[in-house]
């Protein structure tokens, strides 16, 4: 039984192709969106590609960007495909080559939602990515002398100013590491030797923040050195008072704003999706329509048309017997080539023409 059959007569059948051959065409315009989603996204990760990781942030941008070329170059064929079925003698040229056009853009709308889900499972990914190379960053941040890293100092104050954020998980990462640079040191201070005999890794740590951490909306001018210190600020107390520079770390203010994108180009993708599904609908009704009216033979009656000719489970069904019995005719199978029992059987007859038989007795 087939199912979602659907009676059309000529008139419905043309306003369909119609129809389908306009939508086919915002349906390019829609793959073009999907291209200039990926290449956004792409871009804008590249923006900071200095505070990621290497990983595969990258396959989201590049799927999107592939399905939307994907998109133009089938939803093109489709509306000149869809444009010569109005016409039955024109649709006889298309008619072989409609149902493997059905299956491939299904196989495309379903990368489409694949692509969709990608943008909210990516997350965990970015986070990692994030965490790794923004570590490294701030690690490097005193190497301005280092060819390769002389502009990762740059690229932080950059971030920390845009993004209002302090660190990677917070401000009290700056004091864990040294980010001034030993050029800009006093090897003869005190102060300076004691800090660095103090540190099993002779480094010098101070409980003190890049200038690009403070927050310019701060009635009070910024504090980077000794926040921990009370006694070394007038006013001033580190538990109690709310601190002058920013307090969110850059790996959550980052996280967060490409989510936001990543969020509102699901969204945009899964749209794109529905409509393309839409849109392979209306194509399966008109090609099952004109190929029912070719077999009826008459061109201005009426034709049945369905999504599927038989139920799900017995369309599930054939294709898996398909898919089993693939390859299997060129095959040759010696299991029963050695249990037939024709085979290798001498004809002690072959050549004799004349063959003598013994005669019934008559029953008298």
């Amino acid at each position: 039984m087939a199912v979602l059959k659907v009676k059309f007569t000529k008139t419905k059948r043309d306003k369909l192709a119609q129809i389908l051959w306009i939508l086919n065409w915002v349906s390019v315009v829609s793959g073009i969106i999907l291209f200039s989603l990926g290449l956004f996204l792409k871009i804008e990760i590249k923006k900071r590609n200095e505070v990621m990781a290497k990983g595969d942030i990258n396959s989201v941008p590049n799927m999107l960007i592939s399905v939307g070329v994907i998109a133009c170059i089938i939803n093109f064929l489709g509306g000149k495909i869809c444009y010569d079925c109005s016409d039955v003698n024109k649709f006889s040229r298309w008619k072989l080559v409609m149902l493997p056009y059905i299956i491939c853009t299904f196989c495309f709308t379903f990368c489409i939602l694949v692509g969709s889900l990608m943008c909210y499972t990516m997350r965990n990914e970015l986070e990692e990515s994030l965490y790794l190379g923004l570590r490294d960053a701030i690690k490097f941040y005193k190497d301005t002398d280092i060819p390769g890293r002389c502009f990762l100092k740059k690229t932080v104050d950059l971030l920390q100013i845009g993004f209002r954020c302090c660190g990677n998980n917070g401000f009290r990462d700056w004091f864990e590491i040294q980010w001034v640079s030993p050029r800009y040191l006093n090897m003869a201070s005190k102060e300076v030797l004691d800090r660095l005999k103090s540190n099993v890794d002779g480094k010098f740590l101070v409980d003190g923040v890049p200038f690009s951490c403070c927050n310019p909306s701060s009635p009070r001018p910024c504090i980077q050195y000794q926040l921990t210190n009370n006694s070394a600020h007038y006013n001033y107390d580190f538990l109690t008072e709310e601190l002058n520079i920013w307090m969110k770390g850059c790996r959550e203010a980052l996280l967060d704003y490409y989510t936001g994108i990543m969020r509102s180009i699901g969204i945009a993708a899964l749209l794109i999706w529905l409509f393309e599904l839409s849109v392979l609908i209306g194509v399966r009704y008109l090609q099952t329509a004109m190929k029912n009216v070719l077999l009826l033979g008459d061109l201005e009656g009426e034709s049945d048309g369905w999504l599927l000719e038989n139920s799900f489970v017995e369309t599930a069904k054939y294709n898996i017997n398909i898919i089993k019995n693939l390859g299997k005719a060129n095959q040759i199978s010696t299991v029963s080539s050695m249990n037939d029992p024709n085979i290798n059987v001498q004809n002690t007859d072959c050549g004799k023409t004349n063959v003598t038989t013994k005669s019934i007795p008559e029953a008298r």
